[in-house]
This record gives C-alpha cells, structure tokens and sequence, in this order.
C-alpha cells in the first residue's frame, strides 16, 4: 500500500493523463471551442470582406466624384481642340495640383490615341489597363484597382465631353491613378482587430464549454456511479432524475433496470435459499432412516455366504447401493454447511508431509500412489478438511486418470515474497477435455454421461474446492504437457500456535 504521501510513480500518471484527454469532457470542449473558433473566424472573415468592401468603394467613389469635379472644372481652360501637348500638360498639372493634398493621385491626359501626357515613365505602362482605356476610348468612364510593384493603386479613366446636349466625346481622355496604401492600412488595422477580438473570444469559450460539459457530463458520471454500485451488489441504487432530456430519459431507464434486476436477483436469492434449505433438510430427515438401513444391511451382508446365490447377490447390491446414498447424504450436508456459512475451520500446526501421508495410509493406497514428500514442511492447517481434500483428489485420480498417480508437497515464494505451500496430484490418464476443464469444480457436473451411475456424488470436486477456500487458498485443474491431469492446491503457508 502506498503511503498517503508519497510520490505517484510516472507509470500511474499516464493512464490518468490519456484517460483525461481521451474522456469526453476533453471531447466536450475541444468540441464547443472548435464550433467557437470556427464561427468567430468566419463571423471575422465575413466582417472583414463587407469591411474591406466598404472601404474600397468609399475611396473609389470619393475619389471618382473629385475627379470628375476637377476634370468638368478645369476642362474650359483648354484653349482649342484638338488641344496641343502644351495644352494636354497644362491640364494634368492643374489635375495634379487639384488632387495633391487630398487625393493624392497622379493624373495623365490625352487626346485621342495619342500619347500620354505627362508620358508614362518605364514600367507605369501596365498601371493604366488596356481594359480602362478601351472603355474610355469608348465614351465610357472606368474604374480598375491595380498593383504595381507591389503597390495597390485605384486607375479612374475619365472621357472629357463637350458641354452640349449631345454630349459628345472631346477626345480628351483623364486618366489618374490613386494610392491606396491608406486604405490597405485601414483593412489591415481591421485584420488585426478581427484577430484580436477572436482569440480572446475563443479563450473565453472555454468558461462555457467548461461550464456544458459538466452538465453534460453530470448525469454520466452517475450513471457511472450508479452501475458501480449495482457491481458492488448495492442493488437498491437509483439515479435522481431530473429535465425531460435524453439523458434524463436514460437515467428512468437505467432506474427501471435497476428495480427490475433487484427484483430478479431477490427471486434468485429465495429460490437458492429455499432449494439449499431443501437439500440440507432432506439430508437431515434422510440419515436417521439410513443408519438404520445401513445396521441391517450389515447385518444380512455379514449372512451373505449363507443365503443363496440370487438372494446374496441383492443383499450385496443393496449395501454397495446403501453406502453410496450415505456418502451422497454425507456429502450433501457437508456442502449445506458451506452454503450456510457454519463450516468451522480448526487450525493447527502440523507436518503437512505426514497428514498426507496419513490420508494415503487410511485408504490403503500407499502401493498405489507415489508420494514426494519432503520433512520439515509444517503450516497451520486443519487437518480434517486437508484430508478431504487430498482423500478427494487422489480419488478422482485413482478413477478417472491412469496410474501411477503422484502427490507432491513443495513450498514455493509468491511474487510478493511470501511463502506457499504447493500440494499437487498428477496422473497419468487421458487428461481433461478442455471443454470440461472450466467446470471440474461445478456441482454434480459429470463430463461424460455414461458415468452416471459412478459412485461419486458429483459433489467431491466441489467440497474440495470450499474446503481450499476456507484456507484462504486456491485450486486449479489442468493438463500436464506429456499427458494427463493434475490438481494443484495452493494455500499460504501459515505458522504458529494452535487455533480453535
């Protein structure tokens, strides 16, 4: 046992740390901050287009509406068509001056397809599309947002038209292009405002998430609860059931179970107690009448060489069959007495080579068992059920396994250092069906249902097995890898005074 204190070794961290991330409480949140970032990005990314897209054409139409202002004020002072260069330049610059302190734009003009003035330097060619030229061109005003050199620019084409009613084309045509870096500014300052606003959005989530996972997770948990304690035999165990929810619904159907299994479990009880209580006082009421079965029936077998041949034929039938129903009355109350918690035991310190010994001695089967039992092994047993138990082995060995049988005695140390003592019958039969093997223990199991009528009980294996436990010990049956059966008891190996 580990002291309260003490340190918890690496290796039983683990298993609680996966089973904490592997838990659906983990499941829970991760779940709700996945739904809480998804839709704060997509609530930043939505904001961020109409945003953008607000901003962008506010510039544009800001700047269009300047641009047309200037150009429709400006444009008288041309002084002939078709204007010259001289002209030309004249206009852009006072577009230039116009727009300088707040447009910022860069403005360029020309007649018809002529060049541009003032003339594009290398490279600025592109900035002005061909798309906005040909509408222009067209009579047709135009607005395209560019990048160049990595820079974004807002290219406005403009057509100069005639103050008539027609309003023809003059041929002049306005080209400026404006600088959005501010604006680019403005979309990016809302970027990182979008950002900072959805991390702390998505860290508060977990208040939340925290907050429905319990709830989530409370009715679990007793449920968990609830059905280890029905494990733990509490039967009468019910779950308060509260909401009108699924998991309500199977808190009620978990509570429905739990009545109905206490209601079968107490049925099976009664019944048992009842069939027990049945065997146990058939057994009682049978002994008086078969002891006295059993002194006449020694008595005509001790007349048996007297009588005639069929009739001391039957008076031999009817006492092997007497004796047989005796040790099954025998057998049954013995097993009663486990049943109803009243078998004693009596411990003593003994020399466990010479009770075994002694068993064997009392049946007669010292030339048919060989015995390796080594001196000097004592252990606190009772001695009665030791001979139960070893008298029952040996037996089912001498019938059902092949000769020779061996009992050995050996004393061994368990993994956590303490000492047990080891009693093993081997035979050299068939072995064990291993469909069998699982229920050698069983009561009144008998694998093969011609041995019906055998003169066991079907109990023997049975009180050997209550009578190892009564040691605080365990039995096992196996098969041996060259053939055969072997029992192995193994009990702790207990010293010291005289127990009653």
């Amino acid at each position: 046992m580990r002291h309260p204190g003490a340190r918890r070794p690496a290796g039983e961290r683990k298993p609680a740390l996966r089973t904490l991330v592997r838990g659906l409480r983990a499941r829970l949140v991760v779940a709700f901050l996945l739904v809480a970032a998804l839709s704060a990005l997509a609530t930043a990314a939505l904001t961020f287009r109409e945003a953008r897209t607000a901003i962008l054409q506010r510039t544009q139409d800001t700047a269009v509406d300047a641009l047309r202002g200037q150009v429709n004020s400006q444009a008288p002072d041309l002084k002939k068509y078709p204007p010259d260069t001289e002209d030309l330049g004249r206009f852009a610059a006072n577009l230039n001056r116009a727009g300088e302190a707040a447009q910022h734009w860069v403005v360029h003009v020309r007649y018809a397809d002529g060049p541009m003035v003032p003339a594009l330097r290398p490279g600025e060619d592109a900035a002005i599309g061909t798309g906005v030229r040909k509408k222009v061109q067209a009579g047709i005003p135009a607005v395209q947002r560019v990048e160049t050199d990595g820079r974004p620019w807002l290219v406005i084409g403009l057509p100069v038209t005639f103050s008539t009613d027609e309003r023809k084309p003059s041929g002049v045509e306005v080209f400026a292009r404006v600088p959005l870096r501010s604006d680019e500014a403005n979309v990016q300052a809302l970027v990182n405002a979008a950002q900072s606003g959805a991390l702390p959005a998505v860290a508060l989530a977990v208040v939340p998430a925290l907050i429905a996972a319990g709830g989530v997770l409370r009715p679990v948990r007793e449920l968990r609860r609830g059905a280890q304690r029905i494990t733990e035999g509490a039967l009468d165990t019910r779950l308060k059931v509260t909401g009108g929810d699924e998991l309500a619904e199977l808190s009620r159907t978990f509570n429905g179970m739990a009545a109905a299994l206490e209601e079968n479990v107490a049925e099976l009880r009664r019944m048992e107690a009842n069939a027990r209580r049945f065997a146990a006082d058939v057994s009682h009421e049978l002994r008086t009448p078969l002891a006295a079965m059993t002194a006449v029936v020694d008595v005509l077998d001790e007349d048996a060489a007297t009588l005639d041949p069929d009739t001391a034929h039957a008076v031999r039938l009817i006492s092997e069959e007497t004796g047989k129903l005796a040790r099954m009355v025998e057998d049954l109350m013995e097993i009663s007495r486990f049943d109803a918690g009243a078998a004693a035991l009596h411990l003593d310190e003994v020399d466990v080579a010479e009770t075994v010994r002694k068993t064997l001695q009392a049946r007669n089967w010292q030339d048919e068992v060989a015995a390796d039992l080594p001196d000097g092994v004592r252990a606190r047993l009772d001695t009665r059920r030791i001979d139960v138990v070893v008298a029952n082995l040996v037996g089912n060995a001498l019938r059902h396994g092949g000769a020779p049988v061996r009992v050995t005695v050996r004393v061994e140390e368990a993994a956590d250092a303490a000492e047990r003592l080891l009693i093993e019958v081997a035979d050299e039969g068939p072995g064990i069906d291993p469909d069998v093997l699982p229920h050698v223990f069983d009561r009144f199991y008998k694998a093969d249902a011609a041995r019906v009528r055998s003169e066991g009980s079907g109990l023997g294996l049975a009180i050997t097995l209550e009578n190892v436990r009564l040691h605080d010990g365990t039995i096992r049956a196996a098969n041996r890898p060259d053939g055969g059966a072997v029992f192995t008891v193994d009990l702790p190996l207990r010293t010291g005074g005289n127990e009653e």
